[in-house]
């Protein structure tokens, strides 16, 4: 982790250390979609450092389900969940942008995410995410 000290950052967003339970669910080409807990290591606007439980694989889609330590007024815990690819890997230590994101309330007790659960946004945004490649790819040759 000693790369990703402020010392050696060249980040243009300010990360938080902020250490917050979450979920995450990866996939991507040639990638076997696989689901995982872990804590974030920090965050910012842009990308989030987290430790999971697998290596995962650069360049790969990933959804991130985070723990916020702020609650709606009714004391209502809230999660921040982040769509984005993996930029870096070290050991089982990931970074990965923000592309999208969203606030959503959390159920009161912990549920582990499914990989093949039926609305499956992960993998419609990553199809998304891919057909505008191609579409930039063409418009620019």
């Amino acid at each position: 982790m000693e790369s990703w000290t402020k010392s050696t950052d060249r980040r243009s967003k300010y990360r938080f250390d902020m250490q917050r339970e979450l979920r995450y669910k990866v996939t991507g080409d040639g990638v076997q979609p696989v689901s995982g807990t872990g804590t974030t290591v920090n965050l910012s606007s842009a990308g989030v450092a987290f430790a999971g439980q697998h290596r995962l694989k650069l360049g790969a889609f990933v959804e991130l389900s985070i723990s916020w330590p702020v609650q709606l007024e009714d004391g209502c815990a809230m999660r921040l969940i982040a769509f984005g690819r993996v930029v870096r890997v070290q050991e089982n230590t990931a970074a990965c942008s923000i592309d999208k994101y969203e606030f959503r309330t959390a159920p009161r007790a912990f549920k582990t995410m499914a990989v093949g659960r039926s609305d499956d946004m992960l993998q419609r945004w990553a199809d998304g995410m891919r057909k505008e490649s191609m579409k930039e790819s063409l418009a620019r040759a």
